[in-house]
């Protein structure tokens, strides 16, 4: 005996603006939303292994985001002005 599938009803749309639509299909069309700053810096250390402080001011991470980024263990200091990608823990 199969099972009678319920019916699903929609979510109710929330009615947007036209110029919201609007830049939710230049997001969707670009490819969806940019990296934040965060993830261009974790991936930057990622990449190189080890980075400056230079080197992720050039892509635009302010430096007071990379004293936060280590407390919050994205990145570790590896010494003056030098930072690495922190290895995510195993559970």
């Amino acid at each position: 005996m199969l099972p009678i599938p319920l019916k699903i009803t929609p979510e109710p749309s929330a009615r947007k603006r036209k110029r919201d639509r609007d830049r939710a299909e230049r997001i969707r069309l670009a490819g969806g939303p940019k990296p934040t700053l965060r993830e261009r810096a974790v991936s930057l250390a990622r990449e190189k292994g080890e980075v400056r402080t230079k080197d992720l001011t050039d892509i635009g991470v302010p430096r007071h985001y990379l004293t936060r980024m280590c407390e919050e263990g994205l990145l570790m200091k590896a010494g003056y002005g030098r930072y690495r990608a922190a290895v995510p823990k195993a559970a």
